[in-house]
């Protein structure tokens, strides 16, 4: 990466709804990762534009996209690094939340965008395939939230008032499962449940933990079709969840999981108890009760609502 400026004490553009903030945003060099840093630099925060400069296959392309994003935002008046930090490596996720300290003096906002694809269905899926895909979805946002946890248990005990924000990325194919994303749904699926998780865990240090399940033309949407020029496909959309969620507007919530895109925003209702009925260990007994139950059970939800 190019060498980057001291902006620790550079003064922050006009107050927004996250002045004074620090955020990391991972995989921010391109698409919504890089609408979500722009976005949250006009809002005031001091962003950390963090992109290895990879393809969708994971593989280096020769870019570095996070450099042109800290330099834009850099340019328009605002404050941004530029990271190359691997998230899926435990050593480098915390290096990450270390160069937001050292650069800006703290960290507010963790924003865990990065990802990959390997597409492929179950009988066909390699361990790579599979290993790759889990390493930066969950393992990369495990990584970062557990160094960032820990800046901000150890900050909480100086200024206990000092908000903290983890916003991780879900998908619909986590959600509700997607036919040959096997991977991808179960690294998604993960990530919400480990939010939730997070949410119980970390308010006592006065941090919320939340998911965005992102709908917009971005490089992971190019292969499924559609107009990427559609005003209603536009990344902007979900970047506005996202500064509502670092900013104080947010105070009291989290463990929560919000769908957004460009046609609607909804607050996702995961899995609850069905209506319950008496077990039984006799196996004619119980399918009747089985049968029952399936009967009178809502179908699971699908991607399309």
């Amino acid at each position: 990466m190019s060498a980057e400026p001291d902006l620790k004490t550079t003064p922050p553009p006009a107050d927004g709804s996250c002045s004074g903030r620090v955020a990391i945003v991972t995989g921010a060099g391109r698409g919504l990762g890089a609408e979500y840093a722009r976005r949250l630099a006009r809002a005031g925060a001091a962003v950390v534009v963090n992109d290895l400069g990879v393809g969708l296959d994971g593989e280096a392309d020769g870019t570095a996209p996070a450099d042109t994003v800290a330099a834009e935002i850099r340019a328009a008046g605002g404050r941004a690094v530029a990271s190359g930090h691997d998230v899926s490596s435990w050593e480098e996720a915390g290096r990450l939340v270390g160069l937001a300290v050292d650069a800006f003096g703290g960290l507010d906002v963790l924003v865990n965008n990065a990802g990959v694809l390997r597409d492929r269905t179950i009988a066909r899926m390699t361990e790579a395939e599979w290993d790759s895909v889990i390493a930066v979805h969950l393992k990369g946002s495990f990584a970062t939230a557990h160094h960032a946890a820990n800046h901000w248990r150890e900050r909480h005990r100086e200024y206990p008032g000092r908000a903290g924000r983890l916003i991780n990325t879900t998908s619909v194919s986590g959600l509700f499962g997607n036919a040959g994303q096997a991977n991808y749904a179960a690294a998604k699926a993960g990530i919400a449940a480990m939010t939730i998780t997070a949410s119980l865990e970390l308010g006592r240090y006065g941090v919320t933990a939340n998911c965005v399940s992102p709908g917009a033309a971005t490089r992971m949407t190019a292969a499924l079709g559609g107009d990427p020029d559609d005003p209603s496909r536009s990344p902007g959309f979900p970047a506005a969840v996202v500064e509502w969620l670092a900013s104080d507007r947010s105070d009291g919530v989290t463990g929560r999981v919000f769908l957004t895109s460009g046609k609607r925003v909804s607050v996702a209702e995961g899995w609850e108890h069905g209506t319950p009925a008496a077990p039984s260990e006799d196996l004619t007994e119980l399918d009747a009760t089985l049968r029952g139950l399936l009967a009178a059970a809502r179908p699971n939800a699908s991607m399309r609502g």
